[in-house]
């Protein structure tokens, strides 16, 4: 297959995801609007007993916050997608557990939003990686947000309680404006709360990937970097684990972000191809991280 005709299918697959997740006809994405990156702050540190105060034991500080990128022109919602100041051989591979929030009666029929044997597989290989979780799926999947969230191997952040877009045309999907966008974002991540994750982050990740300035400004005060990727690995209903395998050895480079998903009816080869791209990424020199490593450096 040519480059052209290679790039035309992932494209297309994408889209078929995405539209197929609101039932939708996939159009072309909306308008991108990046974000300068800025420098991450770092928590202050817990300041010290004298020698004249108690001996009582004292608390032990609370863990960091992960890192965010300071907001952007205008105070916008920053936006990160590779890391591209990394010389060491890093990538984040980031899987979207994706599901809207009208599809309980396909869950109910049998269909699988999940994708259990890929988590195991992940935890097999002792691949740190992060899941963007809608909140729906988080309602849907409860013990299995609560496994994910309680291992330190993952981290879970944010992909919109409904998958629904924040901007048109993106995919087919159903719009939100800004004021019920930035409600979305809340209730997600209310439904991981109450699912019992713990290792949650504030990234978010565009449905569809589809954002521009108004959606950047409407995120503002939810205090969140927005995380976008650089390598589409083609797992949208792809049928080849060795074709995904190919598409994402083809173009990780140091500090890449890569796009999969945890939504096995949607993605049903992803688990197969993993266990290709890891030994082979290794081989390379490559050391696997989640996110939040990446924004930090």
């Amino acid at each position: 297959m040519t480059t052209s005709l290679r790039t035309a299918a992932v494209v297309a697959a994408l889209g078929a995801v995405l539209a197929g997740c609101a039932g939708g006809t996939a159009t072309p994405d909306g308008a991108r609007a990046g974000a300068r990156m800025g420098a991450s702050a770092s928590p202050a540190a817990p300041s010290s007993a004298s020698a004249s105060q108690s001996a009582a034991p004292q608390a032990a500080p609370g863990p960091a916050r992960p890192p965010t990128l300071a907001p952007g022109p205008n105070g916008l919602t920053p936006v990160f997608a590779r890391a591209k100041q990394q010389t060491e051989k890093t990538v984040a591979l980031t899987f979207d557990a994706d599901m809207t929030s009208d599809q309980g009666p396909r869950a109910a029929s049998g269909e699988r939003f999940d994708n259990p044997q890929l988590i195991t597989t992940l935890r097999n290989l002792k691949v740190p990686s992060t899941i963007f979780m809608t909140g729906r799926w988080a309602e849907e999947y409860p013990d299995q947000v609560k496994a994910i969230g309680t291992d330190p191997m993952f981290e879970i952040a944010n992909h919109s309680y409904s998958h629904h877009a924040f901007t048109s045309p993106c995919y087919g999907l159903p719009v939100l404006d800004p004021a019920a966008g930035r409600a979305d974002v809340d209730r997600a991540f209310a439904a991981f709360r109450k699912a019992g994750a713990v290792n949650t982050v504030p990234y978010f990740r565009f449905p569809g990937g589809c954002y521009d300035e108004a959606a950047l400004r409407a995120l503002a005060t939810a205090k969140v970097t927005a995380v976008q990727w650089d390598v589409v690995s083609g797992d949208a209903f792809a049928t080849d684990p060795a074709a995904v395998a190919e598409q994402v050895l083809a173009g990780v480079k140091p500090g890449s972000v890569v796009v999969m998903h945890c939504t096995r009816s949607a993605a049903p080869v992803t688990e197969e191809a993993i266990a290709k791209i890891v030994p082979e990424l290794r081989k390379r020199g490559y050391r696997f991280v989640k996110v939040s490593e990446l924004v930090g450096r």
